[in-house]
């Protein structure tokens, strides 16, 4: 559709090393096959990802394939998910074999036990 922006913001992403050691420092977690998902409270509007693939998982074609994946799963379930949220998705083994419908699968499923956080009034 013309006019229309598929793309997900800076603004939407977890972009700096503090913002990663950040959601790390108090975050829940959540394991599936292929992903750890870590998440925190951003005091924000919005919800933010980044993404995190290892040289043990993959080469460098593999690590892309994954975090583009990861992003465009997060682009598209974005409006399903509790903002003010930060996630950080860590990839495993085994996580660049798999198809993009594998991955949007898994990560909703560790995505739909999220929570909105607690707003202070």
């Amino acid at each position: 559709m013309p006019g229309r922006d598929f793309s997900l913001p800076k603004e939407a992403r977890l972009r700096k090393r503090p913002q990663y050691l950040a959601v790390q420092g108090g975050a829940q977690r959540r394991r599936s096959r292929h992903f750890v998902l870590l998440w925190r409270a951003n005091g924000l509007q919005t919800s933010r990802l980044g993404v995190t693939v290892t040289k043990r998982v993959a080469g460098a074609v593999g690590r892309n394939r994954v975090k583009r994946r990861v992003r465009e799963a997060f682009r598209q379930s974005r409006t399903g998910l509790p903002p003010g949220l930060d996630l950080v998705v860590v990839a495993a083994s085994g996580a660049p074999e798999l198809s993009f419908s594998q991955v949007r699968q898994e990560l909703w499923e560790l995505w739909k036990h999220l929570s909105a956080p607690a707003r202070s009034a």
